[in-house]
């Protein structure tokens, strides 16, 4: 259940060829997010920072870790909400990384969003709680 009365914390991962949407989604929802707490892995991270001028904490990259460091927070109740932009058709080497990342938010019950559009949604109802 998301906290109303402290700044929503929100994970932001994109795969290699996902990092493009998720600058524009990030652009897109500029101002909502600028009002989280964010946390992404590496590369996603610094894009999101460097293009869309958002304050992102940087993890490990996913196939370093930094899948299993958003799943560790996530299982700690401190992430609110995953937007993990997936590649269904480059296989990746951090799989079993990933699925249990996944799966922590259904074993969890945090809301996870894989493509562009079920981020659109997720992220346009957190707005309005905000």
């Amino acid at each position: 259940m998301i906290d109303m009365h402290k700044p929503m914390t929100l994970a932001l991962i994109a795969h290699d060829h996902k990092k493009d949407a998720m600058v524009a989604l990030a652009t897109e929802f500029a101002d909502f997010l600028k009002t989280c707490a964010l946390m992404g892995t590496g590369t996603t991270g610094g894009r999101l920072q460097a293009e869309v001028g958002l304050e992102v904490e940087r993890l490990l990259s996913g196939p370093q870790g930094g899948d299993l460091q958003i799943g560790a927070r996530l299982a700690e109740g401190r992430v609110d909400a995953v937007i993990f932009l997936r590649d269904p058709m480059t296989p990746q080497p951090h799989e079993p990384d990933i699925n249990a990342l996944v799966r922590a938010c259904d074993v969890h019950d945090v809301p996870c969003a894989t493509n562009v559009s079920s981020a659109r949604l997720l992220l346009a109802r957190l707005a309005e709680l905000a």
